[in-house]
């Protein structure tokens, strides 16, 4: 076997951390250089080591992530880290999946990095790492970052490829966001995957051997979502162990690699890419161009998937949520769609929004069908104007009557998308994404969102929306997926760009308007959950979690979604059964519930409710309330799993440990081995009674705590140390199928 590829750095990698003593552990700088001849940095989260070695050939090597405390031991660098640099090209010994792939004007397909300059500049108030490498015969110039976050344990990094030419062009093939490279050992990878109305079921695999692809090409992320949980083997628990996580900000068509390679001299090595999917995609930089890709942040713990979990939810709602919206309360929201469909009347909507008043609703929303021609789905989309028939004299009067009550007034877009049955469509068939020729895709198309003529079109059309209006909150739809990407009258250099543009006009627009209306809450929407990803949510508030909103399913669907994301930002919705998602219709008490555990809000027609299901309502939303803060801003804890047993629960705890809110929850009840008809409607693999105590997590354990039922005003309570709630525990509380309970807990002074 040729070892040629190894030559050209060995003799450089002596790595002289001896001196990286206790004086420097204690240093709070994120970034150091490390005392190695050649050069590198050593880059520190609160509990994690990212390090970097030059070479004497200036080429930069990655030698370590992982334990911080395993990186301060460590003397020099294995084999394997030798035959591996830190933005992969295509190039030289194929040994790792490129990071980036070029073609040059005289068609060479080989790019060759070398190291040129490095420096810690500070982005939003974080240490950031900036490289800059250029090719070594061709006017290609990298610049790779590595933001810092500290006490999330969490890395961003991202690249800027710059054509530094006076003329020619050179072709993207590949431009992924970055890598890591894990130590040797054989992993399992985690991932969120599912499909419309059932989003967010966690599969595990073992990475055997071989290539690995979790990828996005619909435009939209219900089938996949853009996260990963990876943990060695021999430690792949949910509570401890060593576990790397991370996503790809990016709201197009985006990709996952994880890249296994495995030879008796080498051992087991793990690398993991993520960024834009270049899936029938290139990109043309011309001279003096430069293009930027999304983010791909990574992170390490040691407290397993829980650990992983809470870091990932603390970074998103403390350090990616848009920062004027960050900290406060999500509204308890009514929607009235299920009430009303498309057939919307001012005088209607304006009794339900008394009714929801009167319940303690925060916001009231319309959905589809306050624009003109919009009585079913395949009429009147991409005509944002508002509908005469329905609403004489615009929206105004009735959002004056929604705020006149107290709450503030929300509506339904889907921007990106139009219908046939449309004057727009009539007035501009050159503006969808279509390729000459082909029939038409039936029901919703994109607009091609690449042009600039759509750009001004929908930016005109939203900003007259909230500008003539004094909307409080926008829930943004897209239900469409991306079957035709032509784009006639583009350039062939950018008839395959159109995908990457597209998302590049989207964030654009989004910002724009979130610029100009800042006190606009904004939630995405994709077909339920298809735009949870990174890239979006920093740019919203909250996120639809799913179509789905049967409470049964929706215990499934939300425990997968607090394994990634923040309770803050999981919009959960208490509904009517729908006869084609569910056969089981449990209390409205255990509906409540169930969306309790995220952003409430209802989706019941709440004018045929009768007086005890009003009281109850009532009841439930002065609780949610209470725990509200907990639940939105507390540290989440899944306790059990309704993907393992028949039933679930859910801890929020405050950060100072001194409050929590518990839900507990049963599916159906059989003896053990029955059948489970529950989890055969959802999903899960098997049935059985679970353990009869359950141990929460958390708490203080030198700290007495009093637990009671909520709701319960005979219920004083009783105390228990937080030693004993989590390490013997309580007994489970609830008996019956479809049964649920919340409990309270305060520690006692």
């Amino acid at each position: 076997m040729d070892h040629s590829f190894l030559k050209r750095g060995r003799h450089c990698f002596i790595l002289l951390l001896f001196s990286f003593n206790a004086a420097f552990a204690q240093n709070t700088t994120a970034i150091q250089s490390v005392p190695d001849p050649n050069g590198g940095w050593i880059i520190r989260t609160k509990s994690s080591a990212y390090q970097l070695l030059l070479s004497s050939d200036k080429r930069l090597y990655p030698v370590f992530y992982g334990p911080l405390a395993q990186a301060v031991h460590q003397k020099r660098t294995t084999l394997w880290t030798q035959r591996i640099e830190e933005i992969p090209v295509r190039g030289g010994y194929p040994t790792k999946t490129p990071t980036l792939e070029v073609i040059f004007n005289d068609n060479v397909r080989d790019a060759d990095l070398e190291y040129v300059s490095g420096e810690v500049v500070n982005i939003d108030n974080r240490s950031t790492l900036k490289i800059i490498e250029r090719d070594r015969l061709y006017p290609l110039q990298v610049t790779s970052y590595i933001r810092v976050l500290p006490e999330f344990d969490v890395l961003e990094k991202w690249m800027e490829i710059k054509n530094t030419g006076k003329k020619g062009n050179i072709k993207l093939q590949n431009a992924l966001s970055g890598s890591i490279f894990l130590p040797p050992d054989e992993y399992v990878l985690s991932q969120l995957s599912g499909m419309e109305l059932s989003e967010f079921n966690q599969y595990n695999s073992t990475l055997s051997p071989g290539l690995k692809i979790i990828e996005n090409r619909m435009f939209k992320s219900n089938n996949n979502m853009p996260w990963f949980l990876v943990r060695p083997k021999s430690s792949a628990n949910d509570l401890q162990g060593p576990a790397w996580f991370g996503s790809v900000h990016y709201s197009g068509n985006w990709r996952l690699i994880f890249d296994n390679t495995y030879d008796r001299s080498y051992a087991s090595t793990l690398q993991i890419t993520g960024g834009i999917n270049f899936w029938d995609t290139e990109w043309t930089l011309k001279p003096g161009e430069t293009f930027e890709t999304p983010k791909f942040s990574v992170g390490y713990t040691s407290g397993g998937a829980e650990g992983a979990a809470q870091s990932n939810a603390a970074y998103v709602r403390k350090s990616i949520l848009r920062q004027n919206h960050r900290d406060e309360m999500r509204p308890i929201l009514f929607n009235s769609w299920y009430a009303t469909t498309y057939h919307l009347k001012e005088d209607e909507q304006i009794a339900m929004a008394k009714i929801a008043a009167g319940l303690g609703v925060e916001l009231f929303a319309i959905d589809d069908g306050w624009f003109k021609n919009r009585e079913k789905g395949d009429e009147g989309l991409g005509d944002w104007v508002v509908d005469q028939k329905k609403f004489p004299n615009g929206l105004q009067p009735m959002i004056d009557s929604v705020h006149r009550l107290g709450m503030k007034f929300g509506i339904w877009v889907e921007p990106e998308s139009v219908v046939l049955k449309t004057d727009l469509y009539k007035e501009h068939p050159d503006w969808i994404l279509e390729f000459p020729r082909r029939r038409k895709t039936p029901g919703r198309v994109f607009l091609n969102l690449a042009r600039e003529d759509v750009f001004s079109y929908l930016y005109s059309s939203l900003d007259r929306l909230l500008r003539e209006n004094k909307i409080d909150f926008v829930k943004w739809d897209q239900n469409s997926v991306i079957s035709d990407p032509g784009w006639a009258d583009a350039s062939p250099d950018m008839q395959k760009e159109v995908r990457i543009r597209f998302i590049k006009n989207l964030y654009r627009l989004v910002d724009t308007l979130t610029k100009k209306y800042p006190e606009v809450l904004f939630e995405s929407c994709a077909s339920g959950g298809g735009r949870v990803d990174l890239g979006m949510m920093s740019r919203m508030d909250q996120a639809w979690t799913s179509d789905n909103s049967t409470a049964v399913d929706r215990l499934f669907i939300q425990y997968g979604y607090l394994g990634a994301l923040p309770a803050n930002t999981m919009v959960s919705w208490v509904i009517e059964s729908i006869a084609n998602q569910v056969q089981i219709s449990p209390s409205l008490s255990y509906k409540f519930d169930v969306a309790m555990s995220g952003v409430l809000g209802i989706g019941y027609d709440i004018r045929k409710w009768n007086a005890e299901q009003t009281a109850l309502a009532k009841k439930k939303i002065t609780l949610y309330k209470q725990i509200r803060p907990l639940v939105q801003q507390g540290i989440v804890s899944r306790l059990v799993s309704p993907f393992e047993h028949n039933r679930c629960s859910l801890q929020y705890t405050s950060e100072n440990s001194d409050s929590a809110v518990l839900f507990c929850y049963n599916l159906a009840i059989y003896e053990s081995g029955g059948y489970n008809k529950a989890a055969y409607l959802t999903g899960a693999q098997f049935a059985d009674k679970g353990s009869t105590t359950l141990k929460l997590r958390g708490l203080d354990s030198s700290k007495q705590y009093r637990i009671r039922k909520a709701g319960d005003e005979a219920d004083k309570g009783a105390a228990y140390s937080g030693d004993y709630l989590m390490n013997i525990g309580m007994e489970w509380p609830v008996k019956n199928s479809f049964e649920s309970a919340v409990f309270l807990l305060n520690a006692e002074r």
